[in-house]
């Protein structure tokens, strides 16, 4: 069988990396172009991935992109995946995107969270696997989900769709993120002599991802996100009520949603670890009950599962592969 020819926009960035990382360990592609973001003219080379890949990363031209690709990754920042996904698409070239371009569904929130992504192409879908894989094998555009709102959906959907959380309940997420989180351009605020031995919470009340998280939950949440001295990972500490009479029980009957989900792992009354996850696809989750008090532990790593493995396990869906190809 002839491989799949990828191509990848934004190979320089951490999220593209991962993605190149990934599909050179993929038995069913090929990776026929690797772009930086559009402005850069530099080629480039990856010493991570010498002899793995002998390719290198060139500068940007969706021409090329489009001649030379079956299925595209845009690692790009939201203004650009925006403008360049709508032309692949029209190039009848399968999308998956990276970005926060074309996640939320509102057209207002929208207009408010990514202003220059005003219209969404009626063939997007969301891209979180464990609640979207019919949707997903159709798919021409994906919005893959966004770092936090993957910990934050996969540990609560299941208890609020079961009927255990409170109808009025409270939902606190506490989130704590490591730097690579906030992209590979530098700043003041993930410069390491701000970072180390530090950490900041941010974004209070004016974190896009919260709507993400209220859009696919449902539900109003406060959320929290915080920097932290690593270099990648999350680890999100949430906070609610579940109704009268539920248990440490019928809260793991109803996380048992993910048995046949390969990166979801129920670690129980453990909580989980941000080392138990990087480098990995993996989505792990504990929880903790007293009386009606839930507190719901969630890990992942924010370049692996909230971004480039979440990319690659829904291009194997949308493409009848096995879901964890290239991921284990």
């Amino acid at each position: 069988m002839a491989k799949i020819q990828l191509g990848i926009a934004g190979a320089s960035g951490y999220g593209g990396q991962e993605l190149l990382r990934l599909a050179v360990r993929h038995d069913d592609v090929e990776i026929a172009v690797a772009m930086s973001s559009a402005g850069n003219n530099e080629t480039q080379e990856l010493p991570a991935l010498k002899n793995l890949w002998n390719g290198q990363i060139e500068p940007f031209s969706i021409e090329k992109l489009i001649a030379k690709s079956e299925v595209v990754f845009l690692g790009l920042p939201d203004g650009i995946s925006a403008e360049l996904a709508p032309k692949l698409v029209r190039n009848e070239r399968k999308v998956f995107d990276l970005s926060g371009a074309f996640r939320l569904r509102n057209k207002e929130l929208r207009k408010q969270w990514y202003p220059k992504s005003p219209s969404l192409p009626a063939t997007t879908t969301y891209g979180l696997p464990e609640w979207n894989r019919e949707a997903l094998s159709t798919a021409n555009l994906v919005a893959c989900a966004g770092c936090y709102p993957t910990a934050a959906i996969l540990a609560l959907k299941p208890l609020i769709k079961s009927g255990l959380l409170a109808d009025k309940a409270e939902i606190y997420i506490d989130a704590k993120s490591g730097v690579s989180g906030a992209g590979k351009k530098p700043s003041e605020r993930t410069h390491f002599s701000e970072v180390h031995g530090s950490i900041a919470a941010y974004g209070i009340f004016s974190h896009r991802h919260a709507a993400e998280i209220e859009q696919e939950l449902h539900r109003p949440v406060t959320f929290v996100p915080h920097l932290v001295p690593l270099d990648r990972g999350i680890l999100e500490t949430i906070y609610t009520r579940v109704n009268p009479g539920t248990t440490d029980q019928t809260i793991r009957e109803a996380l048992d949603v993910y048995q046949k989900s390969p990166f979801v792992r129920l670690t129980g009354n453990t909580p989980p670890e941000i080392k138990h996850v990087v480098r990995t696809n993996f989505c792990d989750i504990g929880w903790v009950l007293e009386g009606t008090r839930l507190v719901l532990v969630a890990c992942i790593d924010n370049l692996v599962k909230g971004a480039a493995g979440q990319a690659l396990q829904s291009f194997n869906i949308a493409h009848n592969l096995e879901e964890s190809k290239g991921l284990l």
